[in-house]
C-alpha cells in the first residue's frame, strides 16, 4: 500500500506473533471419546470454521504444543494451490488440536486476533501467498519464513477494536445476504421440476383443452405407450483411445465424454480429439434431433437424458452415450426429453440401473425401451413445449439475476475489507484525537512498548532447586526449532 493512513505502520507478521505452531499428523482413524482433530475442510472459505466431519484422535499423538485457545488464528500452509492461505479463528470450547497442513498463530498484545484473521484472509482472496509457495504436482506449500516475513497493517490498539466491531456488523449483514441467496437454486430447481411434472401429467395443458380439472387417469385424448414403440433407432457410441484436448473445429473429429450430456442440456465442448490414425465412424455422428441417454458410470451420472437442438459437424458419440431418434409423426423429441426428465421418471430410471456399485452402475437398453410414456396427441404436445420453454425462460433470467446478484454479495466482503485497510471504513484514531483534543498512542509506538514490556527481566523469584547433571549425548542430529515460540 502506497500511503498509510496516519499513525499506522506496515510490519513482518513476525512482529505481531507471540508464537507459530505447526500441527501433527494423524493416520488414525476416527477415535469415539478421542480428541478433536480439526483439518483444512474444517475451514470454510468465508473465515469461519465447520464441524462438520470433524475428526477424533487419540490424545496421546498431541502434545501441549497442539492445543488451541481461543483467540489462535489456525493458517492453512500446505494444500493446493487455490487453498493456501485459507484461515479461521478458533473461539470453541472444548480442547482440539489440528493437522499438520494447518499452523497455529498466537498473536501478542500488538493486534486483534480479529483484525488480524481479517488481513490474512483479504490477502488470500487477493492471491498474495500464491508465488510465495513452493508447488509440486498436486499440492503446494507456504515455506514459514515466507508466511512470517508477510507484510501486515497495524493501526492503532483502539482503531483496532473499532475496526472489528464495525467489520463483524457489516460482515454480519453479508452473511445474511449470502444466507438468503443460497436458497434460490434450490427454488428454482423445485420450479423446474414443478413444471415438467405438470406438462407430462396434463396439468399444464388443462385450459388448453378446456377441462375444469384433471382426473388422477390419463388426460382425454392422451394414451400410455411403451418408448419401444416410439423410438426408430437407438445406437450405443464408440469410444477410443482418444487425445485429451477437445478437437479444434468443425473440421476435425471429436467423440463426446459423458460429460457432455446433462439434465436438458447438451455441452459439444465436452469432446475428445480422435487420433489422426483412427479412422472415424460417420454413422454415430451426432444431428440435430437427436436424443441422448447416458447409459454407464456412477449412479448420478447413469440415465441423464439430454436433446441435441444443433451441434456442430464430426462430432461421434461415445461407448457410454445412448442415442435414440424417434417418430417425429407420433412423437416430439422436444416432448420426450421433458418426459425422459421428470423427478417421477428419474427415479423410476433409477431403481433399473444394475451394479455392484453406486460408483459403476449401467441401464440396459432393454430396461430402457421397456419404459411407459403418457402421450398426449402432438398439437397438444406443441402446446406443452411452448409453455414449458416459456416457464424456463422466465426461471433461466431470475437465475441470471440470482448470479449477478451473488457475484456481488461475495466480492461485497472483500470490498469492505479493503476500505477497511485503507482507513477508510470510519474516522481514524489520529482524526479523533485531533477533533477531541487529545494525545494517542500510534501503532509504532505501541509495538515500541510491547517490545520493551517484553524484554523486561522477570521479577517474580522462582524457587531454586538442585539439578543432577546429565550426561551429553551426542547423536550427530540437530535439534529442530522450526515451531513453537517465537522469542
Amino acid at each position: 500500500m502506497s500511503e498509510l493512513p496516519e499513525g499506522w505502520i506496515n510490519i513482518p507478521l513476525k512482529d505481531v506473533l507471540k508464537s507459530f505452531q505447526s500441527g501433527f499428523a494423524s493416520g488414525e482413524k476416527d477415535v469415539q471419546g478421542g480428541l478433536k482433530h480439526l483439518r483444512m475442510n474444517n475451514i470454510g472459505v468465508d473465515g469461519k470454521l465447520n464441524l462438520n466431519l470433524i475428526r477424533s484422535v487419540p490424545a496421546s499423538l498431541a502434545s501441549e504444543r497442539h492445543y488451541l485457545n481461543k483467540g489462535d488464528i489456525l493458517f492453512c500452509t500446505t494444500n493446493s494451490a487455490k487453498l493456501v492461505g485459507k484461515c479461521a479463528l478458533f473461539n470453541l470450547d472444548g480442547q482440539f488440536a489440528f493437522s499438520n497442513h494447518l499452523t497455529k498463530l498466537t498473536t501478542n498484545d500488538a493486534i486483534h486476533p480479529q483484525l488480524l484473521l481479517h488481513y490474512l484472509w483479504l490477502l488470500w482472496k487477493q492471491g498474495e501467498f500464491d508465488d510465495k509457495c513452493k508447488h509440486w504436482v498436486n499440492q503446494s506449500t507456504l515455506p514459514k519464513e515466507k508466511l512470517l516475513e508477510t507484510e501486515v497493517l497495524l493501526p492503532p490498539l483502539n482503531e483496532q477494536c473499532r475496526i472489528v466491531a464495525k467489520l463483524e456488523k457489516l460482515l454480519s449483514r453479508v452473511d445474511t445476504a449470502q444466507a438468503r441467496l443460497s436458497t434460490i437454486p434450490s427454488i428454482l430447481k423445485r420450479f423446474r421440476q414443478s413444471v415438467l411434472t405438470a406438462a407430462c401429467s396434463g396439468r399444464l395443458t388443462v385450459d388448453w383443452r378446456k377441462r375444469d380439472e384433471v382426473s388422477a387417469e390419463l388426460p382425454s385424448g392422451w394414451s400410455s405407450s411403451s418408448l419401444r414403440l416410439l423410438v426408430r433407432t437407438l445406437d450405443q457410441g464408440w469410444s477410443p483411445r482418444c487425445e485429451l484436448e477437445p478437437s479444434p473445429s468443425p473440421k476435425i473429429w471429436g467423440v463426446i465424454k459423458t460429460t457432455a450430456v446433462q439434465q436438458l442440456e447438451f455441452l459439444e465442448g465436452e469432446n475428445k480429439r480422435l487420433p489422426e490414425h483412427l479412422k472415424p465412424r460417420p454413422d454415430l455422428e451426432l444431428r440435430g434431433g437427436d436424443l441422448l441417454i447416458t447409459r454407464a458410470g456412477p449412479r448420478a451420472r447413469a440415465g441423464v437424458c439430454c436433446l441435441v437442438l444443433s451441434v456442430r459437424p464430426r462430432l461421434m458419440i461415445c461407448d457410454k452415450v445412448y442415442r435414440f431418434r424417434v417418430d417425429e409423426r407420433t412423437i416430439m423429441p422436444q416432448f420426450l426429453v421433458l418426459a425422459l426428465n421428470t423427478p417421477a421418471m428419474t427415479e423410476h430410471i433409477d431403481t433399473l440401473k444394475t451394479g455392484i456399485s453406486d460408483s459403476g452402475v449401467n441401464l440396459t437398453q432393454e430396461k430402457f425401451l421397456d419404459l411407459s410414456i403418457a402421450l398426449p396427441p402432438v398439437t397438444e404436445q406443441q402446446e406443452i413445449v411452448r409453455r414449458v420453454e416459456a416457464l424456463f425462460r422466465t426461471a433461466d433470467a431470475l437465475e441470471a439475476r440470482y448470479l449477478k446478484a451473488k457475484e456481488h454479495v461475495d466480492k461485497l466482503a472483500q470490498s469492505i475489507l479493503n476500505k477497511a485497510f485503507k482507513g477508510e471504513l470510519m474516522p481514524t484514531e489520529a482524526e479523533l484525537a485531533r477533533h477531541e483534543g487529545r494525545d494517542y498512542e500510534p501503532a509504532s509506538a505501541l509495538l515500541e512498548r510491547i517490545r520493551q514490556e517484553r524484554s523486561q527481566p522477570q521479577t517474580t523469584a522462582k524457587p531454586t532447586r538442585k539439578l543432577t547433571p546429565k550426561p551429553i549425548r551426542r547423536t550427530g542430529k540437530k535439534k529442530d526449532n522450526s515451531t513453537g515460540s517465537l522469542f
